[in-house]
């Protein structure tokens, strides 16, 4: 058989193709299987990690702070040594300058904080698997609408996850590019999670 005889053979010749083809699409179902599980985790541990943070901040407002230098007792401000007229138990809204406006005070929770830890201990089930208490980061901040002169000090306290790292389990940068994709090396690689946080008032079970 002449050599074009054969070529025009090897050009209809269809022996195979089916496996391909089979090969060809398995790729892409595979890449959309593995897709949906890991980015079905991620959407659950979003929620999960909200819960987490609503349950940590409800604990947070009836315990002890989590971090130093947090006034205890709301101060009179400079003005507010002048209001003779006004006593201790009067709203800091009451006049400008009647309370000293604390500062924002945040931390990082630690294990050998006894508030952090028990927080910790409530919380650790509902996050990913890899976050530690350095993951969260305790805030008490002011707020003149809750506080009055002379008062024990009622902050806003918020409760924040902070660089925690989500796994992907599937290798979806390999499996993109079996099925012809370009630029897959961030597909399947860790990142960071979204920082979600939750706030209350504090409150005082004395």
């Amino acid at each position: 058989m002449s050599d074009t005889g054969l070529l025009r053979r090897f050009s209809t010749d269809e022996t195979g193709s089916v496996l391909i083809e089979f090969a060809v699409v398995l790729c892409i179902f595979f890449l959309l299987v593995f897709g949906i599980i890991d980015f079905a985790r991620l959407g659950f541990s979003n929620v999960m990690a909200e819960k987490a943070m609503e349950t940590a901040v409800r604990m947070a407002t009836v315990r002890p702070v989590a971090c130093e230098d947090v006034p205890t007792v709301n101060q009179r401000g400079l003005l507010g040594t002048l209001s003779v007229d006004l006593p201790n138990g009067t709203a800091c809204t009451a006049r400008a300058g009647l309370c000293v406006e604390a500062e924002t005070v945040s931390c990082t929770g630690a294990s050998g904080n006894a508030t952090s830890a028990t927080i910790w201990a409530q919380i650790e089930p509902l996050l990913p698997v890899n976050a530690v208490p350095d993951n969260l980061q305790f805030s008490y901040s002011f707020d003149p609408e809750l506080n009055r002169v002379g008062a024990p000090y009622a902050p806003i306290v918020t409760v924040t996850i902070v660089d925690l790292q989500f796994d992907f389990i599937s290798p979806l940068g390999a499996l993109a590019a079996l099925a012809g994709a370009n630029d897959t090396n961030e597909l399947g690689a860790s990142f960071v999670f979204p920082s979600l946080s939750a706030s209350l008032p504090s409150e005082d079970l004395k």
